[in-house]
């Protein structure tokens, strides 16, 4: 009679059973990550003698409204063609970003992003950060 070999599992559970508790106890859990906070630099107004060419105003508020001077644009997305259509109205105007300080960082990229698509260089336009403190009361 021949005897069939047959491989001892009991033997083969134990060893599983004590390799997982080893990974379960030498393994580090994932913890949670802080979120970084961005604080964007703000500019003081300066009292100045010298001249300074009046720049149109490209603002945005809390809510994410987006006015070009005193034009509502819609949509973040139609931006491009909005700003394409005041360099070929306005070619010499410059502009100037003033979003609210509780902007967030998406937004402005969106917007950086836009003034790019639209042949503006983003370091012609200085930003001006309004705070919640001077923000304009409406009394």
């Amino acid at each position: 009679m021949q005897r069939t070999r047959q491989v001892p599992i009991v033997s083969l559970i134990d060893i599983l059973f004590i390799v997982l508790i080893f990974f379960i106890v030498s393994s580090e859990f994932k913890k949670k990550r802080e979120v970084l906070k961005i604080e964007l630099p703000t500019v003081r107004d300066v009292p100045s003698q010298t001249i300074v060419d009046e720049r149109s105003v490209l603002a945005i508020d809390r809510d994410g409204t987006i006015r070009l001077d005193n034009l509502t644009v819609p949509d973040l997305t139609l931006l491009d063609a909005y700003l394409e259509a005041f360099v070929k109205e306005n070619p010499n105007r410059k502009l100037e970003l003033e979003p609210d300080k509780e902007v967030s960082l998406e937004k402005l990229m969106g917007i950086w992003d836009a003034l790019t698509r639209a042949g503006i260089e983003v370091k012609d336009v200085p930003a001006r950060i309004q705070l919640p403190a001077e923000t304009p009361s409406s009394e």
